[in-house]
């Protein structure tokens, strides 16, 4: 008995050890990794240190972190990558969320248009001055090069000015800003489907039902099996 008391003793302490290294896992999996691709941090006196004060964020490696208590703490407002020694820009998908980003300085041959897919709020970016601004001039209110940098400042919306169904979106949809020179179409009203072809209520009952009832048969089955666990000791 009094080695089944140990045993039972046990089995709290694992199960912090346990929550220890999930919870430790969790945050290494969504702690931006794009704010440590370049060393050191942002400089002060820089474009992106001077937004993030005036935007009252806080500084963690090369990213201005919207400083507040909503959900998500790791939401990026400012990326600094300059100086970094970058010669091409790959995913930058963490930083999608950001107001500003600075790339100058930095030997870039040539940037894909898709990088920036996504990044809608995404205003003010600074460029080597060979590299153009993406979605082109066109995407930007300000496309000017000054100081050996080339700035792009004020994303244009690709879809037209009033909000209304955009030529290049299927019937009964609307267009939607999706990052500079990007549009995308989401279906208006109550219309759904492909090409937002079919109307009335989507039916969420239906698609997501059995998804639902499984996971609570499977929780069941689990807690059943513990329960048995527990009775056998």
């Amino acid at each position: 008995m009094k080695m089944k008391a140990g045993h039972h003793r046990l089995k709290p302490a694992l199960l912090i050890l346990i929550l220890n290294l999930c919870f430790y896992a969790s945050y290494q999996l969504t702690e931006p990794q794009i704010c440590k691709l370049c060393s050191g941090t942002v400089l002060n006196g820089t474009v992106v240190d001077q937004f993030c004060s005036a935007s009252a964020g806080r500084i963690d490696g090369r990213c201005c972190l919207r400083n507040d208590n909503t959900s998500d703490p790791e939401h990026i407002i400012g990326l600094d990558l300059s100086n970094c020694s970058l010669t091409h820009v790959g995913d930058l998908k963490e930083a999608s969320t950001a107001l500003m980003i600075d790339l100058s300085h930095n030997s870039i041959v040539n940037i894909s248009e898709s990088v920036f897919q996504g990044f809608i709020e995404l205003n003010y970016m600074i460029l080597p001055a060979d590299i153009g601004c993406p979605g082109g001039n066109a995407s930007w209110e300000k496309d000017e090069v000054k100081e050996g940098n080339r700035l792009c400042e004020g994303q244009k919306n690709t879809c037209n000015q009033t909000g209304q169904l955009s030529i290049n979106c299927p019937e009964n949809s609307l267009c939607g800003p999706y990052g500079p020179g990007f549009f995308q179409c989401s279906c208006a009203g109550n219309y759904h489907g492909y090409k937002c072809l079919r109307e009335g209520e989507f039916p969420n009952l239906l698609v997501f039902g059995p998804l639902g009832a499984s996971t609570v048969v499977i929780s069941v089955l689990l807690w059943v099996t513990q329960r048995r666990k527990v009775k056998s000791l």
